[in-house]
């Protein structure tokens, strides 16, 4: 999958800008730490922003390709796995992304999947830090 190994090598280059050709503009990414997901390009691309800046030592470290059925039609769609380690907080976090594509070759659902727990907590935080610190979210208390 040619969009797979894009989307790789723009993740571990750190090159934020260039993740949204690789989008559709209603992409759907489900995160591990949070029930509902992340709607729409400019949503997830702020998320993508907040996860490069948390994520320490990321690296990919195996491909897998094959379909899978989507979350949001039923429909079985071309998919990749990319297997990842990187560190967050001392944590070190083993994990996968499941990237799902359209009839384009554009990634419309994003699962994330993280072991183990303490690594999802710590994440969890980080993430919710930095989303609130962009103004992507508002502050959990309201203020």
């Amino acid at each position: 999958m040619e969009t797979a190994e894009r989307f790789r090598t723009v993740v571990e280059k750190r090159e934020l800008a260039a993740l949204e050709d690789l989008f559709t503009e209603d992409i759907r990414l489900y995160s591990p730490v949070k029930f509902t997901p992340f709607e729409g390009k400019p949503m997830v691309l702020g998320l993508f922003g907040v996860l490069l800046r948390t994520f320490e030592d990321f690296r990919y470290i195996g491909h897998f390709e094959g379909a899978a059925e989507t979350s949001t039609d039923g429909e079985e769609a071309p998919s990749a796995i990319l297997l990842f380690r990187a560190t967050v907080h001392g944590k070190e976090i083993h994990g996968i992304d499941l990237l799902q594509f359209d009839e384009t070759g554009r990634i419309k659902e994003f699962t994330v999947m993280v072991r183990p727990q303490s690594a999802v907590h710590t994440l969890g935080e980080a993430v919710l830090a930095g989303l609130v610190a962009d103004g992507l979210i508002p502050r959990p208390d309201g203020r």
